[in-house]
C-alpha cells in the first residue's frame, strides 16, 4: 500500500525526535551552564539575523541581546552568546499550502522544538514572506501557526521567545495580507524589515533609497494605528544597500533603471543588486561622487563608473540614516531594533574598524 504524505511525515519526525532526544543530553559547551536556555527579559531587544561563518565572533556583545541563526548551526556560537545573557533562535520557514493541514502543522512545529531543545536554542524566529490573500486558507494557516508555535515553545521551552518577520508596512506590501493584529497578540515580538522597501516601485523606474527614513517611519505609525503594541515591535535596519546600473543619469542625478515588474508593481529594486556595507564603504572612496545625501529620503548615496564605462549608483544605510530611525524606536517606546544581518560589516580591515563600531553604536547611542 502507498503511505500517505502525512503518515510518512509522520514517522519521519518521530524518528526525528529520538535521534535528536539521543543526543540532547550532551551539551557542547565548556561548562554545562551555558546550555541552559535564556529566560531572562531585556528592556530593550537589540535582534541580530547571522548567517554563518565566524563574524559572530566580532559582534558587540554588549549590546546584542537575540541572536537568529540563518546559517549552519554552531554551537561554539551558542555557547559563547550565552555567556553573554544573549539568546540564539532558529530559523522556522516552511512552505505555507503545505501547512494548511493541521496535522503538518502540528508535525512541522513539533520537528523545530525538539531541534530547539537538542541544540540548547531559545526559541525560533518565523520567517515566512509568501504572498497570502486575506481570508484564504494559508491567511487562516499562517496566523494558526505562528500562535500554536508560540504556545507550544512556552510549554516546552519556558521563557523561550517566538518572533515573526513582517514587511516594513502592514498594507498588503508584496501581497502579504496577513493577519498582523493576531500574530501580533500571538507571538512574543514582530521583527519588522524596514528595508526591500522598493520591492514595490508603483511611479516612475528610478533607483531610490532601500529604506528612506519618512517611508519607514510611516510604516510604523501604520502599525501603531493597528493599536498593536509598541512593544511587540523591533525595527529592522538594513546593514547593505543596492547597486543600480542607470539606463539614464539625468542632469539632477537621477538614475533610471531596468523594469522589472514584481507582485504587481511595474518596476522594483530587483534592478539592483544588493551590495554589503564592508563593499560599499570601499566603493564609495573610489567612487565619481563620494558620499553624497538626499534630503528629501534622508539617505546617502554615490555614483560610479565601472571598468565598462557604465554608470551605476548606489543606495545605503549608514550610521546618519540609522540614527534618524534609531529615534524612533526610543521616541514610540518600541521593544528594540535590529539588523539584517550581522555578517555583512568588515571585521577583518583595521582601517574599517572605526565604521564598524559606528554601525553598531548607530544602534543604541543615537
Amino acid at each position: 500500500r502507498v503511505m500517505t504524505g502525512f503518515k510518512m511525515l509522520t514517522i519521519f519526525t518521530f524518528i526525528s525526535t529520538i535521534c535528536l532526544v539521543a543526543t540532547a543530553d550532551v551539551c557542547p559547551c565548556g561548562s554545562p551552564d551555558l546550555c541552559h536556555q535564556i529566560r531572562q527579559e531585556r528592556d530593550f531587544e537589540v535582534f541580530v539575523f547571522d548567517v554563518g561563518r565566524k563574524a559572530w565572533q566580532s559582534y558587540d556583545w554588549s549590546i546584542v541581546t537575540t541572536v537568529a541563526a540563518f546559517g549552519k548551526y554552531d554551537p561554539e556560537l551558542m555557547c559563547y552568546a550565552h555567556s553573554k545573557g544573549a539568546r540564539v533562535v532558529l530559523k522556522g520557514d516552511v512552505f505555507l499550502p503545505y501547512i494548511v493541514d493541521p496535522g503538518n502543522r502540528t508535525a512541522w512545529i513539533t520537528e523545530k522544538v525538539n531541534l530547539a531543545k537538542t541544540q540548547f536554542l531559545d526559541g525560533i524566529n518565523i520567517d515566512i514572506e509568501h504572498a497570502v490573500e486575506a481570508g484564504s486558507a494559508e491567511y487562516h494557516a499562517l496566523t494558526g501557526l505562528v500562535k500554536e508555535s508560540t504556545e507550544a515553545f512556552h510549554r516546552e521551552i519556558p521563557g523561550s521567545q517566538v518572533s515573526f518577520d513582517v514587511a516594513w508596512s502592514p498594507n498588503c506590501i508584496d501581497k502579504r495580507c496577513y493577519d498582523y493584529v493576531t500574530i501580533a497578540e500571538s507571538c512574543d515580538l514582530l521583527f519588522v524589515m524596514s528595508y526591500d522597501e522598493q520591492s514595490q516601485i508603483p511611479g516612475d523606474c528610478i533607483a531610490m533609497a532601500n529604506a528612506p527614513v519618512t517611508q519607514t517611519l510611516k510604516g510604523y505609525y501604520q502599525y501603531l494605528d493597528l493599536e498593536i503594541d509598541p512593544k511587540k515591535l523591533v525595527m529592522g535596519v538594513p546593514w547593505y544597500g543596492y547597486d543600480y546600473s542607470c539606463l539614464n543619469l539625468s542632469k539632477d542625478g537621477v538614475c533610471s533603471i531596468e523594469k522589472i515588474p514584481f507582485r504587481g508593481a511595474p518596476c522594483s529594486d530587483a534592478a539592483g543588486k544588493q551590495k554589503t556595507y564592508s563593499w560599499i564603504m570601499k566603493q564609495v572612496n573610489s567612487s565619481m561622487t563620494g558620499r553624497l545625501w538626499d534630503q528629501g529620503q534622508q539617505a546617502p548615496y554615490f555614483n560610479y563608473e565601472d571598468h565598462e564605462g557604465q554608470i551605476h549608483q548606489v543606495w545605503y544605510d549608514d550610521p546618519e540614516s540609522i540614527c534618524l530611525k534609531a529615534s524612533l524606536v526610543k521616541s514610540k517606546g518600541l521593544r528594540g531594533i535590529g539588523v539584517w544581518n550581522g555578517n555583512l560589516l568588515n571585521y577583518i580591515d583595521e582601517a574599517a574598524k572605526q565604521q564598524t563600531t559606528m554601525m553598531w553604536n548607530a544602534l543604541v547611542q543615537c
